[in-house]
């Protein structure tokens, strides 16, 4: 993973920099935020990102980047991304056993109800909710459509 506050560093670093972030105001609500993007070149050039929002007090991010053989079908691309984000987002969870402070996790997904993605929306919401949790999408999917997209270009 990459930061741009804390340079590369690999993913149990990442937890124990969120774990030393959320300390420094543990009273705080915090709000983690897991999306996904794509972009098509020669290849699929994919961005996962992990977004700590302290709310009322900005935040940080992480971010990793993979390429992977061209997905051309909008739904095969949705339903990657999507997969993506559930691993992280279940494997944050495993070393966050200990919640010690409050949070909330959401799954952000760079589809919205206009446009070819509509069609998957409801099959996604369902899925990432069946596996505990919460999902967002366009316009609130801010982890996926914003950061996401900016470091898939």
């Amino acid at each position: 993973m990459k930061s741009i506050t804390y340079g590369e560093v690999d993913f149990k670093n990442m937890v124990e920099l969120i774990k030393n972030y959320v300390s420094e105001r543990p009273e705080k609500e915090y709000k983690i935020s897991i999306g996904t993007d794509s972009q098509n070149f020669d290849l699929t050039k994919v961005v996962i990102v992990v977004a700590v929002h302290r709310v009322g007090n900005g935040g940080i991010f992480f971010y990793d980047t993979k390429r992977v053989s061209k997905i051309t079908n909008i739904r095969q691309k949705i339903f990657y991304e999507t997969n993506i984000s559930i691993n992280i987002a279940t494997k944050f969870v495993e070393l966050f056993e200990d919640k010690y402070f409050k949070y909330d996790i959401s799954i952000h997904v760079d589809a919205g109800d206009n446009g070819p993605s509509s069609k998957v929306i409801a099959e996604i919401t369902s899925w990432i909710n069946s596996c505990g949790f919460n999902c967002k999408t366009k316009p609130y999917s801010y982890a996926a459509s914003s950061i996401a997209n900016r470091y898939s270009k």
